[in-house]
Formats: structure tokens, sequence, C-alpha cells
């Protein structure tokens, strides 16, 4: 008695659990192409973090550079062979 009333009863149980299946894949479906779209334009822009980021990149590379050269006329003033650009301060005697 207990089996039959337990066979009787499990469709329904079940139909809740293929009903919120469907409703879950429908939903899935659905927001799919908003994920995918949204995804697609986080790839072509910039947030503004990163253009900063970038900035900061592009600037710390200037100052290497800037002073690489710096370093680089020092040493010709030093060693007494400066090129014609090249702003060497005459030391007092």
């Amino acid at each position: 008695m207990k089996s039959l009333a337990f066979a009787a009863v499990l469709p329904v149980l079940l139909s809740g659990c293929v009903v919120g299946t469907v409703a879950g894949a429908a939903v899935d479906v659905v927001t799919l192409p908003v994920k995918v779209a949204s995804a697609g334009v986080d790839a072509v822009t910039t947030s503004q973090s990163e253009a900063d980021e970038k900035r900061g990149r592009e600037l710390r590379k200037q100052d290497e550079k800037r002073g690489k050269l710096a370093r680089a006329m020092a040493d010709r003033c030093r060693k007494g062979r400066p090129l014609p650009t090249d702003t060497c301060a005459t030391q007092p005697n």
C-alpha cells in the first residue's frame, strides 16, 4: 500500500523538478545573447582604470628614456667629448 501511494505521488513530486529544469534552461537561452554581447563590448572597450594604467606605463617609459639620455650626456661631458647639442655645465676653477 505504501509503495502504491509513493508511486502515485512520485510523478507529482518530480514534475516540479522537470518544470524547474525547463524554466532554468529557458532563462539561460534568453540571457545568452546578452552575455555574449556584453563580453564583446568589454573586449573592444577600455575602462578608465585600464587607460590610466596604459598612460602611466607610457610616462614611465618616457622618464626612463630621458634619464638614459641625460646620463649619456653627463658621461660625455665628464669625458670631455660632448656633442654639439649637449649642454655641459662649466666647472669653476
